[in-house]
């Protein structure tokens, strides 16, 4: 049997410890499955009664075809769009291959500065808008400037991972892009 030891369910089981604290990086290579893999972490969480908060980007899917990423309330469930595609719609603040909606970002970041408390946090993700650009979920940036009381699990990219490890240096990373181990 194979067993991934960067599992959701690998670090669930660090979390149970009471009053875990710290910040997890969590990275891997475009679809590599990030937000799955913090999907299946919440999933894992509620299951043992975890009072989860934090934003996690489903991606928006027509047929095969990835078209939009929404933006999801861990608390209260409710989820807005995020991004289209570039060309299907129009967003405020323009990447190179998507359309964001500066409305949501403002609302993900209302989101993020409501949290006092928890007992596990999840972002899904902080990329270049945040790290580059000092725009995008920036409450996000703020909140992890300072060690919480409680665990923090962050989404980056593989390429902003040496600079966002200068920022927070006591971060824990987890690439999921790992290979599997017995």
């Amino acid at each position: 049997m194979q067993i991934n030891k960067n599992s959701p369910g690998t670090l669930m089981a660090s979390l149970i410890s009471p009053n875990k604290t710290g910040l997890t990086l969590i990275t891997g290579s475009r679809g590599a499955g990030k937000t799955y893999w913090c999907m299946d972490l919440i999933g894992r969480a509620h299951a043992r009664g975890f009072d989860v908060r934090g934003l996690i980007s489903p991606p928006v899917f027509e047929g095969d075809k990835k078209i939009g990423i929404d933006l999801k309330d861990l608390k209260t469930g409710e989820q807005r769009h995020l991004a289209y595609l570039k060309g299907n719609a129009n967003g405020d603040v323009q990447t190179q291959d998507w359309q964001m909606v500066a409305e949501t970002l403002e609302w993900g970041n209302s989101v993020l500065e409501r949290i006092d408390t928890c007992e596990l946090f999840i972002l899904d993700e902080l990329g270049p808008f945040e790290f580059e650009h000092g725009i995008g979920l920036v409450a996000g940036l703020s909140m992890m400037d300072s060690l919480k009381k409680y665990p923090c699990v962050v989404v980056v990219r593989p390429s902003l991972l040496s600079l966002v490890c200068k920022r927070w240096p006591w971060a824990h990373v987890i690439d999921i892009s790992a290979e599997m181990t017995s």
